[in-house]
């Protein structure tokens, strides 16, 4: 799972990740109900009660794809560590890998980008609400997304 708040490269970094490993790839983003998406097109963030469904249903797209041995490469934010709990992140069968960037530098990228719903304000938002994980993979946005790529099949394969 490739965690981090917007403008981190989730979508970039994931579809690049599963073509060179010949994995799935499904971005988190394509499972919020409507009254979510129209929330953030709205520029409104979103609070753990319209969180929870929505990651409900990405557990239970996590528990299928364990359960059917299918590698999949999720995108999504899990912002929070209880987040990250409701999904099944455990570092066994379920691995995150987030990406790590400087407010200042996600605000640069998300200022080159469009995206069909997320206002470019809600950055800060997710910024406040991101409880940075301590555990698995930690990757730096810095590079390249070739580099990174790289950085993240060398240390899973090691």
């Amino acid at each position: 799972m490739l965690t981090g708040p917007m403008g981190c490269g989730k979508t970039t970094i994931g579809k690049l990740l599963a073509n060179r490993l010949g994995w799935r790839f499904a971005d988190g983003d394509d499972f919020h109900p409507p009254a979510n998406i129209a929330k953030m097109k709205a520029g409104l963030p979103l609070g753990d009660e319209d969180r929870y469904p929505w990651l409900h249903i990405l557990h239970a797209a996590i528990e299928k794809a364990v359960s059917d041995n299918d590698n999949l490469i999720l995108a999504c934010s899990a912002l929070k560590q209880e987040y990250r709990k409701l999904l099944g992140i455990n570092q066994q069968s379920v691995i995150s890998v987030y990406l790590q960037g400087s407010p200042e530098l996600l605000r640069e990228r998300i200022e080159t980008r469009t995206h069909l719903y997320m206002d470019k304000g809600l950055l800060e938002s997710q910024l406040n609400t991101l409880e940075e994980p301590t555990s698995g993979l930690i990757v730096s946005i810095a590079d390249s997304p070739e580099a990174i790529v790289d950085s993240i099949i060398y240390s899973i394969s090691a």
